[in-house]
């Protein structure tokens, strides 16, 4: 009888990790989690709600009341909390602050940790910031993903232009690294590789490339325990 196949993907933000993730989940046939779509959620909502997003207690009790739903359409992964859409809202700037800002928090952390663990547990590819150093410290890969901040920096840019909100480089530049030294420097899970991740940069590989390492990786762990579903 086989197992469920887990796989996380970590590394900073516009790394590229949930494109590749979307594709591996595809490609393997199994669920994919995007955990920052949550936090996302939670710092949208907190927002909404007139919240402090450095209220622990307050947004910790926001988040343990959210119901999420990821369902895909196409190959959009779209993204339901407590029955409403936010697959477009919750891709903002602001939303991408908020996300980062109570994702220090001990108690949203706590909240979403368990619902992320279930989500994983019949087998599911999985990015974030702390799935493989705290989410999934028993994956069966571990992959941290990353690239220079001026390349994710561009890629971020070209993302928000796509959606009509156009910005200079230089200004996404600064919210990356601002983003960058939150996520590394909170006390509660902060953004690092797990010793025993496979590191990926994807500063000069396409997608489908950084795709096919991983696909070469879950062959060699398959090959290695054929119970690996």
């Amino acid at each position: 009888m086989s197992r469920p196949l887990s796989i996380a993907i970590d590394g900073p933000a516009s790394s590229g990790k949930g494109t590749v993730a979307r594709k591996v989940a595809h490609a393997l046939d199994l669920a994919y989690v995007d955990t920052g779509a949550m936090y996302r959620s939670v710092g949208l909502r907190a927002l909404r709600a007139g919240l402090s997003t450095s209220d622990g207690p307050a947004v910790g009790a926001l988040a343990a009341a959210l119901v999420f739903r990821f369902t895909w359409n196409g190959a959009l992964l779209r993204v339901e909390v407590d029955g409403e859409d936010l697959t477009t809202a919750i891709r903002t700037e602001e939303a991408g602050r908020a996300a980062s800002d109570v994702a220090v928090l001990a108690p949203v952390r706590a909240a979403l940790l368990d619902l992320q663990r279930a989500q994983a547990a019949a087998g599911a590819v999985m990015d974030g910031r702390d799935i493989g150093t705290v989410v999934l410290p028993n994956a069966d890969l571990k992959v941290y993903l990353d690239a220079s901040p001026e390349v994710r920096a561009q890629r971020r840019r070209d993302e928000l232009a796509s959606r009509g909100d156009h910005r200079t480089v230089e200004s996404v530049l600064a919210d990356i690294l601002a983003r960058d030294a939150q996520d590394s420097g909170r006390t509660h899970a902060p953004l690092r590789a797990a010793h025993d991740a496979v590191r990926i940069d994807s500063t000069h590989r396409a997608p489908d490339d950084v795709v096919a390492e991983i696909l070469r990786q879950v062959d060699k762990i398959r090959a290695s325990d054929p119970l690996t579903a």
